[in-house]
């Protein structure tokens, strides 16, 4: 005898409790996370640089009684400029789509997080391409036995000497490392490192503990990626940051008088005199039945210190 099915009597309804999107956690990116944010109120201008040489000679002299002290004095300039460039991105939304959108569906709100996710990765990939490159930092070299061969190399000494050479050359001592996340997968597995733990710790290794053990203040992992490839070919993913790392010293401070290997100066302006670093807008598009959401960043990443910095150019091999 003939009966319905479960297919005959059911049409299949998306769930309202489920989607699937592949959001980057904020986590992953670094940009906003290593060096200072110092926002901006014009789009353009310059600061104030003092010669370091200045700051570092030895003149006090003996004063016999009722003579001259010895004295000198500093150089400062304002030939350093910035300008930060507004970046764009937008996401469309039609009526029609809009009115025909299934529960847990939201136009808007996928619509915006997809734009904000856009801004976040440009800023990621400027920012290394501002600090993650060769012959922008005061050193650059290549650990001559790379941190992924376990046998010989040795990247706690790797650290010391970088530490040394930036603190012998600025008064001020590294505070902060950035690593690629294939960088960081060698690294936390090290036998050096590893071995220094072994007795007083069982469990996985971290940044904290890496940081204690190389006497900085924070360690950051950049976990971000991105497709290069244009929409609708093959899909090709890579890492934001690869095989390098930096050391640096970053300014907890940003302020007069307070150098720092790097600044992220962001503009304010973009925003509609809200103050704000980021701007998503809902703009209406009368001949196209549709509102456009719409992202503007604007930023300079600047190297202040290029002494500042020690860079590892290919710390690690794949």
């Amino acid at each position: 005898m003939s009966q319905p099915t479960s297919q005959d009597v059911h049409l299949d309804a998306a769930l309202t409790n489920v989607s699937v999107a592949y959001f980057q956690t904020q986590d992953h990116f670094i940009a906003g996370k290593v060096f200072p944010k110092v926002p901006v109120t014009k789009q353009s201008g310059k600061y104030w640089a003092y010669t370091k040489a200045d700051w570092f000679r030895d003149e006090a002299e003996k004063r016999a009684d009722a003579t001259e002290s010895a004295g000198s004095g500093y150089n400062v300039s304002s030939t350093n400029g910035y300008f930060c460039d507004v970046y764009a991105f937008h996401k469309d939304v039609g009526e029609q789509t809009r009115a025909n959108y299934d529960a847990p569906l939201d136009p808007d709100r996928d619509a915006t997080l997809f734009v904000s996710q856009r801004l976040l990765l440009r800023g990621e990939r400027q920012w290394v391409s501002e600090y993650f490159s060769t012959g922008v930092w005061g050193t650059t070299t290549t650990p001559s036995n790379l941190w992924s061969n376990y046998t010989t190399s040795d990247p706690i000494s790797d650290v010391e000497e970088g530490k040394e050479t930036v603190l012998g050359g600025t008064g001020f001592e590294p505070n902060t490392m950035v690593v690629g996340y294939q960088v960081w997968r060698w690294l936390k597995h090290h036998p050096d490192i590893v071995d220094r733990f072994k007795h007083t710790s069982s469990a996985s290794i971290t940044t904290d503990m890496i940081a204690g053990l190389l006497e900085i203040d924070n360690i950051y992992v950049a976990k971000s990626i991105y497709n290069s490839a244009q929409e609708g070919a093959t899909a090709s993913y890579s890492f934001n940051v690869g095989l390098d790392a930096l050391l640096c010293y970053v300014n907890p401070s940003p302020g007069l008088l307070a150098p720092s290997a790097g600044y992220n100066l962001v503009w304010t302006g973009v925003s509609g005199g809200l103050g704000t670093e980021v701007a998503i807008s809902s703009i209406p598009l009368e001949t196209k039945k549709a509102d456009r959401i719409e992202g503007e960043i604007a930023f300079d990443y600047k190297i202040i210190g290029s002494d500042l910095g020690y860079f590892f150019n290919g710390a690690v091999s794949t």
